[in-house]
């Protein structure tokens, strides 16, 4: 796996885990401001988040690279 394969693997890790822990640790606010929608987060730790995230996607990028390196997935065998 070269390393345009490997950041682009990472992007697209990196957003489905974001996607997945976005609920997490979500409570409505108890006073809804006026002009605000009514089901918007309290406090989202967008940065906490990102950083799990982060994380996250560099541990199960290096388990896809690892796969692909020791040939446990191979992408370029031909069907018989």
């Amino acid at each position: 796996m070269n390393w345009i394969s490997l950041v682009a693997t990472y992007a697209i890790v990196w957003w489905l885990v974001l996607f997945t822990t976005l609920p997490f640790g979500v409570k409505k606010s108890d006073v809804v401001e006026n002009g605000m929608e009514p089901g918007a987060p309290d406090r989202p730790h967008m940065w906490i988040k990102a950083g799990v995230t982060t994380v996250i996607a560099a541990i199960i990028t290096a388990g896809i690279w690892a796969l692909i390196a020791y040939k446990v997935v191979d992408f370029r065998a031909t069907a018989a």
